[in-house]
């Protein structure tokens, strides 16, 4: 354990600098789900956390640890749109300037959000562009510190956050659950379900039109791919970090994927049964439980929802 990025006091120590920033999010549950699933779920609800997303956990959790010298120069990333928000907000409360390099074709709920929290945003063509290199230039240029979306030790344990405080409120589980892009949520999750619930399995979904993660664990290396065409705009990541690979080999994680019709109906059962907006990447999770892709009959399972930043013409168009 020693040799990994992050610990379980890293996640407690984190948890304790978002004491009062970051939102202790509801956990929800549903009858109508728990009968068709056969398991009881816990859903741990990040669609309703400040920026609407659990990305301002990390977020915070990194630039609160900034140098003087750091948070003088400010703080740049790269994002989708989660992230950036976060970043955004998190730098906004802490006194920092931020510059977000966001795609292009990203929501523009999520462009609109990031501008609004302070952020300054500059676009680039993900499918063209690698977002790390526009970064790095940007970053010498302007003095910048980067902090990445999710391969960055205090990212990863502020995303643990949200797994601390479900296992504290709903006890030990046989599966938590959630969403894997780059890795930072899941192996943040992943540390904390070793220290607070020893037996859980940890089970990351990814679209399967990018299943970088999945063919990585199974191959033994960091699989790189190129950015992947789904509605799961937060998980379009090319593969795994070189600091959350390790955790979630180490840690014993599985992954699984899911199709973009299979989000969309976890989407239409969260508008619909629970009244919550759930953007297509915090179904992630969600619709492998729906969908059948492990067994979890008699089972308590946490499933992480991890985020509701969906433009609503988008929303409407896609569950419609």
């Amino acid at each position: 354990m020693n040799s990994l990025a992050i610990s379980y006091d890293d996640v407690v120590q984190a948890h304790e600098r978002l004491a009062g920033v970051a939102h202790r999010t509801p956990v929800m549950t549903s009858t109508t789900a728990d009968t068709a699933s056969g398991a009881t779920l816990f859903f741990k609800c990040e669609n309703l956390q400040r920026v609407g997303a659990f990305k301002l956990r990390g977020a915070y959790n990194a630039i609160a640890q900034f140098t003087p010298a750091q948070r003088a120069g400010g703080v740049i990333t790269f994002s989708s749109g989660n992230h950036g928000q976060a970043i955004a907000l998190a730098a906004r409360l802490l006194g920092v300037r931020s510059v977000i390099v966001m795609p292009e074709d990203a929501p523009a709920i999520k462009l609109a959000a990031t501008r609004g929290y302070g952020g300054e945003v500059i676009a680039y063509d993900r499918y063209r562009e690698d977002g790390n290199e526009v970064v790095a230039r940007l970053a010498q240029e302007r003095g910048m510190t980067f902090i990445p979306p999710f391969d960055h030790p205090h990212v990863m344990a502020g995303q643990g956050t949200l797994a601390k405080e479900l296992f504290e409120e709903v006890g030990e589980l046989d599966v938590l659950i959630a969403p894997v892009g780059g890795g930072g949520l899941l192996s943040g999750c992943a540390t904390a379900a070793r220290a607070l619930s020893p037996r859980c399995a940890v089970v990351g979904v990814e679209p399967v039109a990018g299943n970088d993660a999945q063919r990585s664990l199974a191959q033994g290396e960091i699989v790189r791919i190129e950015t992947p065409k789904t509605i799961a705009d937060a998980a379009q990541s090319r593969s795994l970090g070189r600091h959350t690979f390790p955790v979630l080999r180490e840690l014993g994680a599985r992954i699984l994927t899911v199709s973009d019709a299979e989000l969309v109906e976890a989407m239409k059962f969260f508008a619909s049964r629970m009244k919550l907006i759930v953007e297509p990447t915090g179904c992630l999770g969600a619709a492998a439980v729906f969908n059948g892709k492990l067994d979890v009959e008699g089972k308590r399972v946490g499933v992480v929802l991890s985020g509701g930043n969906v433009d609503l013409a988008r929303f409407a168009s896609l569950v419609g």
